[in-house]
């Protein structure tokens, strides 16, 4: 059964400095037998800033740094980074590196939601993404992607049993509410474990950031596709190794039907 590491942590600004953070991360969660390593969504630069300057391609320095990261600790790193668009603006990518695997996943729905127009900097992606670790599929999915059940059920179509999503949830009144009802719902939905790796509250750590900005509010969350919570972090920055069962997938469809009875 696969082990996954979840490093919520808080992202600096400066994707050199993120890079360190990273390391540690991997390092602790390797040390504990982890083969899949989850950091949030921005962990190559936090929300609030500028991020034309910072976006990189998939074979830039920082995504080669990370890739080296994995190689060396013999597991699969997952991390929220900004690459260049070829409409200027930038795209919001998962880098999936290692095990033989080194690609980005664009984030296809985007935060225009709750007073944030992510679309003004960002260009949205249009394919889900899978892959695959010692015989289990994972599914993966940015953030906002987790209010929309018709891609978690498309990852399921795609042979995912455990579905990672990284993220940088935006504070405010109920949000931390609907975040735990979304990773649950989810599971629920398409019978997937459900991974929610997110930036920790900047408050925690009384890092200064831009309160427009959607920055984390922590509270990392793994369901299974019962809808059962297994493990839940709290706001500030922590480090989680679990242990997940793609069984269980199947098993949660055969009970709820939830692919099977679709009809629309």
């Amino acid at each position: 059964m696969p082990r996954i590491g979840l490093c919520q942590l808080t992202a600096a600004e400066d994707p050199e400095t993120n890079l360190k953070l990273i390391r540690e991360g991997v390092t602790a969660a390797a040390g504990e037998g982890a083969r899949v390593v989850v950091f949030p969504e921005a962990a190559m630069a936090r929300f609030g800033i500028p991020l034309g300057p910072v976006a990189q391609p998939l074979d830039g320095p920082w995504a080669s740094t990370v890739a080296a990261l994995a190689e060396e600790h013999g597991v699969v790193v997952v991390a929220g980074m900004f690459t260049p668009s070829p409409d200027g603006r930038v795209s919001n990518t998962l880098l999936v590196t290692g095990a033989g695997h080194h690609f980005g996943y664009d984030k296809i729905h985007l935060y225009d939601a709750f007073g944030f127009a992510e679309s003004d900097t960002v260009a949205p992606g249009a394919a889900p993404a899978t892959f695959e670790v010692d015989g289990a599929t994972f599914g993966v999915a940015t953030c906002y992607d987790i209010r929309f059940p018709e891609l978690f059920r498309k990852l399921a179509d795609d042979g995912a049993d455990i579905v990672l999503v990284p993220t940088s949830w935006g504070a405010g009144e109920g949000k931390r509410e609907q975040w735990e009802v979304l990773v649950r719902a989810r599971a629920l939905d398409s019978g997937c474990w459900v991974l929610g790796c997110g930036q920790a509250d900047p408050a925690t750590t009384s890092t200064p950031v831009n309160p427009k900005a959607p920055t984390g509010i922590g509270y990392s969350t793994v369901s299974d596709g019962f809808g059962r919570v297994h493990t839940q972090l709290g706001a500030g920055p922590e480090l989680v190794v679990v242990e997940v069962d793609p069984a269980v997938s199947g098993k949660a469809r055969a009970a709820t039907g939830v692919l099977a009875n679709r009809r629309l």
